[in-house]
């Protein structure tokens, strides 16, 4: 039925998808056919060649994958095949708390077949044409199949805990929904660097020696107190570099890509330690929680109006209301306003990374290898030099790789000597995490 739920869930559907398309078509033509003057010495210009390949490759990859996605959606929707699924599933007479299980089972599990082809094609394909994938079949099949361990009990009973409490729990339903969604979201946040990322990749303890003792100098200097430095065999599935912090309190740790390791000088490694630093002293990490719970409860306060609108019901063609049917047309309904804020969210990331580099080059013993530490996971990852702006505003968390050299380099004069000196003064693009 056509009423105004519908013609807003397929204006944003259709939105999304064409102005998603726009920017890809923009961020291919913006590509380059020599290296950029500022940037010559990252690329050979073969490999450059690679890395434009690499990016229309994965343009088109993306834009057949989102089609197909966009389309199953509609013909799902349009078809009437939610309505005929869950009368389907009523009919075996369960509570309403297993038929919502039992209908967000099915539907994941037919997500996650369709999505299975191209996972494939991408990772044994693509990825192993430009020479990164190392992923053996054996991994891939190890890999979902933990996952899909891990996450059908822990969604199951998030998701049978937030049905029970919209269906038992009254007025105040969404704001309990809210309060369990984010303990649960922090414990897992606290365990999963010691009982569920062990089960992917062996975080090996860091080995005393050169690049050890330049870590944990730094960090002293710097004030920031970690204990856990840890290298990951990330090359069993990748030759892809990266580094990240996980965890926080006493289970906060650094992890570093081997091939990182392999690909980097010390000093480079201790400027993306730096970087990462950056984070934790300039509150990023605070932040982005914070903004994370705000957003989750924007969306418990609004799924409280609209779960029960009869009209949001009538334009998937349901022939009764259910919790469980009304939580996933609120997250298509909710479309909009994601783009939106996700817009904002990666307008601010960006800002904070700009932040994190000029942590790093401030306070680090050598600021220039800030510098070469960006160019080098530019080159190693074949990132894009020159991404259009749209695509930038709309999917990047991390500024392009140009303009963080420069902002780095503007800030130059201002660098001290000394990793001290400066402690406590006031992404897709070039990752660190």
């Amino acid at each position: 039925m056509i009423n105004v739920f519908f013609i807003v869930i397929i204006s944003a559907l259709l939105l999304n998808f064409f102005l998603g398309l726009l920017a890809d078509i923009l961020n291919v033509k913006a590509a380059k056919q020599e290296v950029p003057g500022s940037l010559v010495g990252i690329y050979q210009p073969e490999e450059y060649q690679r890395s434009q390949e690499y990016l229309r490759v994965h343009t088109r990859f993306s834009l057949i994958s989102g089609s197909v996605s966009l389309l199953l959606i509609l013909a799902v929707w349009l078809t009437g095949t939610f309505n005929s699924l869950d009368q389907f599933i009523r009919g075996w007479g369960f509570i309403p708390l297993v038929n919502g299980l039992i209908f967000a089972g099915i539907l994941a599990a037919a997500y996650g077949i369709v999505e299975l082809p191209f996972n494939i094609y991408a990772t044994f394909v693509i990825e192993q044409r430009f020479g990164f994938n190392k992923t053996s079949p054996r991994t891939f099949i190890l890999d979902m199949v933990k996952s899909t361990a891990i996450a059908l009990p822990l969604g199951g009973l998030l998701l049978a805990g937030v049905l029970a409490l919209f269906q038992y729990a009254g007025s105040y339903a969404w704001l309990y929904a809210f309060v369990i969604v984010v303990l649960v979201s922090l414990i897992v946040s606290y365990v999963a660097p010691t009982w569920i990322m062990p089960l992917f990749n062996k975080f090996k303890p860091m080995p005393e020696g050169e690049l050890r003792e330049a870590i944990t100098n730094y960090t002293k200097s710097v004030k920031f107190s970690v204990s856990n430095l840890f290298i990951i065999d990330s090359s069993k599935r990748s030759t892809k570099s990266n580094a990240f912090f996980t965890g926080f309190g006493n289970n906060k740790r650094i992890a570093l890509f081997d091939t990182l390791i392999n690909q980097h000088t010390v000093p480079e490694i201790v400027a993306i330690i730096g970087h990462e630093v950056g984070h934790y002293k300039k509150k990023h990490v605070i932040q982005g929680l914070v903004i994370s719970m705000l957003n989750m409860l924007l969306v418990f306060f609004l799924l409280s109006i609209f779960l029960n609108s009869p009209g949001l019901f009538q334009s998937f063609r349901m022939q009764q209301q259910s919790i469980y049917a009304g939580l996933l047309f609120f997250g298509l309904l909710y479309t909009p306003l994601e783009l939106v804020l996700g817009i904002g969210i990666q307008a601010l990331s960006r800002r904070n990374e700009y932040e994190a580099d000029q942590f790093a080059a401030r306070t680090v013993p050598q600021p220039e290898s800030m510098i070469t530490a960006l160019k080098k996971l530019a080159s190693h990852n074949l990132s894009n030099l020159t991404p259009h702006p749209l695509y930038v505003f709309l999917n990047y968390s991390h500024p392009p790789l140009l303009k963080r050299i420069n902002a780095i380099n503007e800030m130059k004069p201002h660098i001290m000597n000394g990793p001290g000196d400066c402690v406590g003064k006031k992404r897709n693009g070039i990752l660190f995490s």
